[in-house]
């Protein structure tokens, strides 16, 4: 909560963001405004540090300080010390946090086209702050067509194959946020982005939110040839979408399990193999029981196209999860592997019966004699997961 906000109680002078008083930051805030409108670069440049204190945890002085966005844009634009660059790209970054307008109001002030200049800067600090802005700025719904229209795509991709740690990480999700619009998608698609994706996949934890928007990205691009054929031909590529399937968040296991589905359904004698070859069948046997109910779905599908069988399932007895994962692991080379798939589907299995008899025990515990027609029972209808 923002406690600036609380101007009602005596007490709140002693709790605010700025000078102690809500007063103070007020006072803070209209001679920031003063400062930024002024010829002199060094007022400017004091203004843009302010703007960027005074927003830094306050919604409240975002909401007050709106009007300090075209001067600041303009500082972008202006031929002075990066340093003076750097300082209004933060203010602006901050001033554009969990505020929906002053997202809009920045790009409507042109700030794209400088931000875009800076991703080709030789200072890795201005490039990171750029690429931050991008992210920012993407969370925006309004804003993605706009900045996919500016070309600022190709040059996230770039940065995603050269830039710093944390200049690949901003780039990611904003890219991820970008690839919502339809046009931004076939601009992504366009710039070849696996090989850097995959790279960053592999480096980062398998756990973190950064994995969780590579998988993202990946599910999306391997709708497509291009994207499959890139993702098989990178070393370490499923193998690192596998590792997200057995480690990664709920959602990033949702995404890589729709990954490897939609490469199986698009050609399954073609991506069978070098799926199963990473080891997915634990991963894909845990996610039966214990993923989102999509993963739980496209895991259990998965399995049946991993099978080594010819025919359509209408054509074949009806399948058991266990039949089939025993299909799977009896083809399976290597001891380590067999021998964890097996022990996996041994714990699945166990896990199931034990959600049905928990399943079956809280239905007992509903049902009333009401609730039943004579001589039929309650727990007549339980589906396995």
């Amino acid at each position: 909560m923002d406690t600036v906000a609380d101007n009602h109680s005596p007490s709140s002078s002693s709790s605010s963001d700025v000078d102690g008083t809500p007063r103070g930051a007020t006072s803070a805030v209209h001679r920031a405004l003063q400062l930024i409108q002024s010829d002199d670069l060094d007022s400017k440049l004091q203004a843009a540090k302010e703007i960027r204190r005074l927003t830094k945890t306050s919604q409240r002085c975002r909401r007050l300080l709106a009007d300090a966005v075209v001067p600041l844009v303009s500082m972008l634009r202006l031929d002075s010390p990066e340093s003076h660059h750097e300082s209004a790209l933060l203010a602006l970054l901050n001033l554009a946090v969990k505020d929906e307008k002053n997202k809009i109001s920045i790009v409507e002030a042109g700030a794209l086209e400088p931000v875009i200049s800076f991703l080709h800067n030789e200072n890795l600090n201005l490039q990171e702050y750029a690429t931050a802005a991008l992210l920012t700025l993407s969370a925006s719904v309004n804003n993605r067509p706009i900045i996919g229209e500016s070309g600022a795509i190709p040059l996230l991709v770039d940065i995603l194959r050269h830039g710093s740690t944390q200049a690949k990480v901003d780039s990611v999700m904003a890219l991820s946020n970008l690839s919502t619009h339809p046009e931004n998608f076939t601009i992504i698609l366009g710039t070849s982005p696996i090989p850097p994706i995959v790279n960053l996949l592999i480096t980062c934890k398998k756990s973190s939110k950064t994995a969780e928007k590579c998988c993202s990205l990946i599910e999306s691009l391997v709708g497509f040839d291009e994207g499959r054929t890139s993702l098989t031909a990178e070393d370490g590529g499923v193998l690192a979408v596998v590792e997200v399937l057995e480690n990664g968040t709920l959602q990033a296991r949702e995404h890589a399990v729709g990954a490897l589905l939609t490469m199986c359904e698009s050609d399954r004698c073609k991506y069978r193999e070098p799926i199963l070859k990473e080891g997915v069948i634990p991963g894909l046997l845990e996610l039966t029981v214990q993923g989102t109910p999509k993963s739980q779905t496209k895991a259990q599908t998965l399995l049946r196209l991993l099978r080594d069988s010819p025919y359509p399932r209408s054509e074949l007895q009806p399948d058991t999860l266990e039949n089939i994962v025993c299909n799977i692991i009896s083809q399976i080379d290597g001891d380590d592997q067999s021998s964890k798939a097996k022990k996996m589907l041994a714990e699945m299995v166990q896990v199931s019966m034990e959600q049905s008899l928990r399943h079956l025990q809280q239905r007992a515990l509903v049902c009333t004699p009401t609730d039943l027609p004579i001589s039929s029972s309650c727990t007549s209808e339980v589906s396995s997961k």
